[in-house]
């Protein structure tokens, strides 16, 4: 019980952080270090839905400017179609896993959580993709709970950088 309390704590404190970022550029790095941090992930990328060129985008990728893919590609984009959270700990075996990006990166894909973001409207607006659990542990559904209500935090942030991503 006291680390779920803390845990709590330490996302209120994210929460009103995440407040004084005044755009997506500031916030979304934030989200993605502390999404790693809360669940205990080597990288979490922060994936944006363009609806107008159906493709999802992210910033947010260590050690890559940017990664676009189709919004019906991958696990992220099979989580955002399906608006369900995706759990996968052999990426490899599955058909759904976009391999090109670990080709193309060099990382090496463990296992996955991917989980849609949704807008005021429930409609889905992005992509978390958690990668790596640390310490060989797999992702369970104490995970996606935990990412379930992050993306409450996050939501709105994600809605501005949807809003600016389709507006250019």
């Amino acid at each position: 019980m006291h680390r779920d309390i803390e845990a709590f704590n330490k996302l209120a404190k994210f929460g009103r952080e995440l407040l004084h970022r005044p755009s997506p550029e500031e916030g979304l790095p934030m989200i993605a270090s502390y999404a790693v941090e809360l669940l205990h992930s080597d990288r979490c990328s922060v994936f944006v839905y363009n609806k107008k060129k159906n493709k999802l985008w992210t910033k947010i990728s260590d050690g890559v400017d940017r990664i676009e893919i189709d919004a019906d590609k991958g696990l992220a984009g099979y989580a955002l179609k399906s608006r369900e959270a995706i759990v996968v700990n052999n990426p490899y075996e599955d058909k759904r896993f976009f391999q090109k990006v670990d080709e193309e990166t060099g990382y090496i894909t463990k296992n996955i959580l991917s989980i849609a973001v949704f807008d005021a409207f429930r409609r889905p607006i992005g992509v978390l993709q958690f990668l790596n659990k640390k310490n060989d542990e797999e992702y369970n559904q104490d995970d996606v709970e935990l990412a379930t209500f992050f993306n409450h935090y996050i939501s709105t942030y994600l809605e501005l950088a949807t809003l600016l991503e389709e507006s250019e």
